[in-house]
């Protein structure tokens, strides 16, 4: 349940960049499909979110930076970089790809593309840096593997139909592998719209991702695992010859909390076998998940990340080792206080790795012996290369390392250099500012943990006048709410003359496992408590008027926006988003109950009353806090019923509250009226309910 309303979180608000799956329409039939419900929009949306917007587009302009990519001898990078805004208007380009040296990219260099209307993303370099292999989508948004050659010459590769992400390199540079969906009709995972309902449920229609790989000589696709299995992610081995993949049986985005670790002779699928399994493994990853499997370069260990998580994608834990036929696993970084999220091989005995630690991301690398440890850079700032969370392009040859960083008080820049020196090589953005609103980091302890989150002021604070202030709660839980620069809620909300408080309750990255794992078998309880310490430390600091607060959140927020109401009066409004109201009936009703049992201890059959006690339902009567409740009706991780479900209490006991029901999206929306009409109805909700 990652997903947040507000905060981009660990690379969160990528999840929304999902496209939504074509209506099928009966033969014969015209152009308007009468099953797809219409949609009354909100009248009157507060005029100052037009002027916050236009101050947006006309204002000092931010390039975007989506991917960097080192070439393996650290001497070129390759990028995707917006293109400048379109003069007078301010409306901003699209993203291009580029190659630029390393220590000085510039984006005038002649951009790299797929074709004239093409989107180009995800570029990896051949292993001898000759070769740049990128993802092209022209105008039948269907992606392809493109190939740039060391002449300049660009020629397509793939010739598939369905979904292609992660493509990667074979260390030989024999083929591309990547994660393929063969015909897909929506994106693989939980975030997106799910299909309605025909047949036989669970059976019909279920879409499966492979590790496929393209010869990088006639791309010719062949699948690497078994069809059976669905993988989420893969790395080769050193001899090119095996792969090591992560998978569970399908349907995909239901079983990522069970997945295993595979290895699989590359031309023989039913070679496959599991080297490790979490459900069934001892020690400290006991239960847990796993991500981002690595193969050191001799080819003897794999180094991965195993941790409580709540999302694919959405990584966080410790560092653990095992030999390459599963034997040996060891933690590297047990009791560490901070959450690792993203690793690479420096060489055999070391592992450079990104982790999250109070509000600041941290680069560094660790010895395989897990005691030798070089701290590197460190800053309240992002990383990211367009791979994973937290991601970094690395060259080991030249022992550099390469990102795109932003802050709340600095724009996006690409990063660059070796690991303790590390320094922003581009200014494309040195003019950008957000002086016109102020984010803080604010600490505090509580219940013997040490707590972390963001503060946005309003524009133009004055210490001397009273504001009110939203609580926008994180989706997951097992996520963060990171440094970013002028993310869109934040910023609204604080030109509209609130204060903003994004808190990391218990739960939640950055402060280690242990910090990770506190609100196990405890929703809506430990986390609670850390968040209304929160509120109290904001309002210690700056001026707060405690009689106008706000609460909201999507997903794992949405369900605290239900459940903090039931155990508290200090909030005036509620907006919860995509939320739960009952653990129990939740069970049943979702599309991904796999992920419940590490986190609860067992099903719902087995310990029912652990769910009932983190059920909103069951003490709604308490409620006196006014709720607009926002769900979309295909929602698999977080089920409309849910919504129902607390709509009809709420209003049945004469509470004020209403329910919006946004038709054809998923937990993640895809459609920007939809989201401009769930902006203006917040806004509307607590301007009317905070006076």
């Amino acid at each position: 349940m990652r997903f947040s309303a507000v905060a981009s979180a660990a690379g969160l608000a990528a999840s929304l960049l999902i496209a939504p799956y074509a209506t099928a329409q009966r033969p014969g039939s015209d152009t308007t499909n009468i099953f797809t419900p219409e949609m009354k929009f909100f009248a009157n949306p507060d005029p100052r979110i037009a002027q916050y917007e236009s101050s947006q587009r006309t204002g000092t302009p931010v390039r975007q930076i989506g991917a960097v990519e080192l070439s393996p001898d650290g001497k070129k990078i390759a990028w995707i970089v917006g293109t400048e805004p379109v003069a007078g208007g301010g409306r901003r380009g699209g993203m291009q790809l580029h190659i630029s040296p390393a220590l000085s990219p510039s984006p005038s260099e002649p951009a790299i593309s797929a074709g004239d209307g093409c989107s180009s993303s995800l570029p990896r370099w051949s292993p001898d840096g000759a070769t740049l292999a990128f993802v092209g989508t022209c105008a039948d948004h269907q992606p392809q593997i493109y190939l740039r050659d060391a002449s300049g010459k660009v020629s397509q590769l793939t010739h598939i139909k369905g979904t292609l992400t992660s493509p990667t390199w074979a260390p030989d540079g024999s083929s591309i592998g990547f994660l393929y969906v063969e015909n897909a009709t929506r994106s693989a995972g939980a975030l997106a719209a799910m299909k309605p309902p025909a047949g036989v449920v669970g059976q019909d229609g279920v879409e499966i991702q492979w590790v496929a790989a393209a010869n990088a000589k006639t791309g010719e696709v062949s699948v690497v695992s078994p069809k059976t299995l669905h993988a989420y992610e893969f790395d080769w081995a050193p001899d090119s010859k095996h792969v090591a993949f992560i998978a569970a049986n399908p349907p995909g985005e239901n079983t990522w909390w069970i997945a295993q670790m595979y290895t699989v002779a590359t031309g023989d699928p039913s070679s496959a076998k599991s080297i490790l399994n979490p459900v069934t493994a001892g020690g400290s990853l006991h239960g847990l998940q796993i991500a981002v499997p690595r193969y050191s370069p001799d080819g003897r260990n794999i180094a991965f990340i195993g941790g409580l998580m709540s999302d694919q994608g959405s990584t966080g834990g410790d560092i653990y080792l095992m030999g390459s036929d599963g034997s040996g696993l060891q933690d590297l970084t047990t009791g560490r206080k901070s959450t690792p999220v993203y690793i690479a091989w420096a060489d055999n005995d070391h592992i450079a790795f990104s982790e999250y630690h109070s509000g600041k991301s941290h680069l560094s690398v660790l010895g395989t012996n897990g005691k030798e440890l070089l701290a590197g850079w460190t800053a309240p700032q992002s990383v990211a290369s367009g791979r994973a969370a937290a991601s970094f392009s690395f060259s080991p040859a030249a022992k550099m390392i390469a990102f795109t960083s932003a802050g709340p008080d600095k724009a996006v820049e690409v990063y660059a250099g070796d690991p303790r020196g590390i320094r922003a090589v581009t200014q494309i953005n040195a003019h950008a500012t957000s002086a016109a609103s102020k984010t803080v980091s604010v600490e505090w302890d509580n219940d013997g943990f040490h707590v972390q989150g963001w503060l946005t002021l309003p524009e133009n604070y004055d210490p001397a006048k009273k504001y009110p202030m939203i609580v926008s709660v994180h989706g997951g839980p097992s996520a963060e709410v990171g440094p970013s620069f002028g993310g869109a809620g934040a910023g609204l909300y604080a030109h509209l003359g609130y204060f903003l408080l994004q808190p990391n309750p218990r739960g939640s990255y950055g402060q280690g496992e242990a910090f990770v794992q506190a609100n196990r078998k405890d929703f809506g309880y430990g986390d609670l408590r850390d968040i209304l310490k929160g509120v109290d430390a904001a309002e210690k600091q700056y001026s707060i008027d405690d009689k106008r607060l706000g609460l909201t959140g999507w997903s794992y927020g949405g369900f605290m926006s239900m459940f903090a109401i039931t155990q508290t009066n200090r909030f005036r409004a509620a907006v919860a988003g995509a939320g739960i109201s009952n653990w129990q009936s939740y069970y049943g009703e979702n599309s991904i109950d796999q992920w419940m049992v590490p986190f609860f201890g067992a099903t719902v059959y087995d310990d029912p009353a652990v769910y009932a006690k983190s059920s909103a339902i069951n003490f709604i009567n308490k409620v006196t806090t006014p709720e607009l409740i926002l769900v979309g009706d295909r929602d698999g991780e977080c089920p409309a019923p849910q919504s129902y479900e607390m709509w009809h209490a709420l209003r049945a006991l004469g509470k004020k509250t209403e329910l919006v029901v946004y038709p054809n999206e998923g937990h993640g929306f895809t459609n920007p009226a939809h989201n401009a009409d769930r902006t203006a109805r917040t806004v509307a909700w607590f301007e009317d309910n905070m006076k």
